[in-house]
């Protein structure tokens, strides 16, 4: 198989463009196709922009930005592509626009040229059986922005000979990517553990009583992502992340990834996100990124009348963190632990704030007060980190909105962001990472990918802080993902949320999943 020295890419959108600007800039003689000549220059006007941007930061040279955009041979005229070592198609998502393309393609290129699809959830096979050549069809999926992005998802059928596996891996090393080479499974890495997420979370907030603010900062502060969930379903797009979850449904059949009602009800009513202005959030106008006020924005919050003392239920370090941020807010702590409980105890109109974990719900301690269920709420602290401290306020369904806005006045007064949730399963932050982590144990105890792969694929396509596995290394324990997710399955019978083996192994024998699922690789 010869050298790859000249590329063709078939579609100038963002993402085509951006694929255009990356084979570029190594230097690959590329070919850019679109229909018609208006698509043409706005693809030609991306790249423009973009690498004037790389110019006003100072990582380009005006002449070199000149001089690598006249590099690219611009084309309405598909037999160009005659001339190309490897085309890859950047078209719309959908399966009947790329088989008719490959369709083409077939016609005009070379036996030799490898194909390849940037798609991010199609089946690769059922793409490559349009072709003569399935063996040298391939997934190549890019990352938005494709010239910021270091991952690349190369995705081989059962078809795909191994040297072009090779190449494909060696050419996106050679444009400075970190290829992660992965099967043909709807989804593949990213797209099903992200949209999976993202699907989880806008069923968490159709179902309970957090707010979109609330789940959105319990993620950037608790779990120290780039960005909350449902702002990001705003800025993929409500349609994109839809088409994925049907994608992924179609596979499985299994209700873990129906697409959240709510999700299909937005895009049926046109709230796509930012591209229309509208989705969870408001935006200035369509295509902004600036958010503005709305109806379901909350009204700034008036700190109230603080007690001097609250009744402290709760044990361990998680316990401590409650008892340093009610001192910090001005506020005393008597307190005892979960066995030493008795009612009677607590002091007239004291309230009582239990220390909740993951696994345990202050429901527990409420019913025990009698006709003052109400004085009771639970507070799971977070320990801080570089973007503050989460303090998530489990309410119960008879916690007072008096003892709510309390609750709220100590966090604040301590510095820390307050999320009032509802007094279940991992409040917000474990019910959403719990089943997360579930799924990337899950691809990797499969053989479908390595542990080390779908850390890579994570970090690298999302930006996230560490990929799960190495999160569940350092971050939590095989026994409590466990409880959470046992949890989450009799709350939502969905048996997809019971923890997988791996997980239920690790745990029973006291190793760490990381350890676990080395051994069993």
């Amino acid at each position: 198989m010869g050298a790859i020295n000249t590329v063709g890419v078939v579609g100038l959108g963002t993402m085509g463009a951006g694929i255009v600007e990356v084979f570029a800039k190594q230097g690959l003689a590329t070919i850019a196709v679109e229909i018609d000549q208006s698509a043409l220059d706005r693809g030609r006007a991306i790249v423009t922009s973009s690498t004037q941007r790389a110019v006003d930061r100072g990582r380009m040279s005006e002449q070199d930005a000149k001089d690598l955009v006249d590099s690219i041979s611009f084309t309405l005229e598909f037999s160009d592509l005659a001339a190309a070592d490897l085309v890859i198609e950047a078209v719309p998502e959908r399966m009947s626009i790329k088989k008719d393309l490959f369709s083409r393609l077939d016609a005009v290129c070379p036996p030799e040229t490898i194909f390849a699809t940037n798609t991010s959830s199609l089946s690769v096979t059922d793409i490559a059986a349009t072709t003569s050549r399935p063996d040298r069809l391939i997934g190549m999926h890019f990352f938005n922005p494709a010239p910021v992005m270091k991952l690349v998802e190369v995705v081989r059928t059962v078809l795909t000979a191994q040297e072009v596996v090779s190449r494909i891996s060696e050419l996106a090393r050679a444009c400075g990517k970190s290829p992660v080479v992965v099967g043909d499974r709807a989804g593949f890495v990213v797209n099903t553990l992200l949209v999976s997420y993202l699907n989880d979370a806008v069923n968490v907030f159709d179902q309970s009583r957090v707010s979109r603010e609330g789940i959105d900062t319990a993620m950037t502060v608790g779990a120290l992502l780039p960005m909350g969930p449902l702002a990001l379903c705003d800025l993929i797009g409500l349609d994109v992340c839809l088409e994925i979850m049907d994608v992924l449904f179609a596979q499985s059949r299994d209700q873990v990834h129906a697409p959240a009602p709510l999700m299909r009800e937005m895009v049926s009513a046109g709230l796509l996100g930012r591209k229309s202005g509208c989705g969870f959030f408001t935006y200035e106008k369509p295509g902004s990124g600036r958010v503005i006020p709305d109806e379901l924005t909350p009204a700034d919050f008036e700190p109230v009348t603080l007690p001097r003392q609250v009744y402290l239920v709760g044990d361990g370090m998680q316990c401590e963190e409650l008892v340093k941020l009610c001192a910090q807010a001005g506020v005393s702590s008597h307190v005892v632990s979960y066995d030493q409980f008795d009612p009677g105890q607590v002091p007239e109109g004291v309230p009582v704030l239990v220390s909740v974990k993951p696994v345990q719900r202050a429901i527990d301690i409420a019913t025990q007060m009698g006709p003052r269920i109400d004085e009771v709420i639970g507070l799971h602290v977070l320990f801080p980190n570089q973007k503050g401290q989460l303090v998530e306020i489990a309410a119960t369904p008879f916690s007072s909105d008096q003892l709510v806005r309390i609750s709220q006045s100590i966090a604040l007064g301590a510095s820390a962001s307050p999320v009032i949730c509802d007094d279940d399963p991992g409040q917000v932050v474990g019910r959403l990472l719990s089943p997360y982590l579930n799924d990337a144990v899950r691809m990797v105890a499969s053989g479908y990918v390595s542990a080390d792969d779908v850390d890579t694929a994570m970090m690298l396509g999302c930006g996230y802080p560490r990929g799960p596995i190495a999160f569940l290394a350092n971050f939590s324990t095989p026994d409590t993902i466990c409880d959470v997710l046992e949890q989450i399955s009799r709350k939502t019978q969905l048996s997809r949320h019971l923890p997988v083996s791996a997980l239920t192994d690790a745990a029973i024998y006291g190793v760490g999943i990381d350890q676990l699922l080395t051994e069993s690789s």
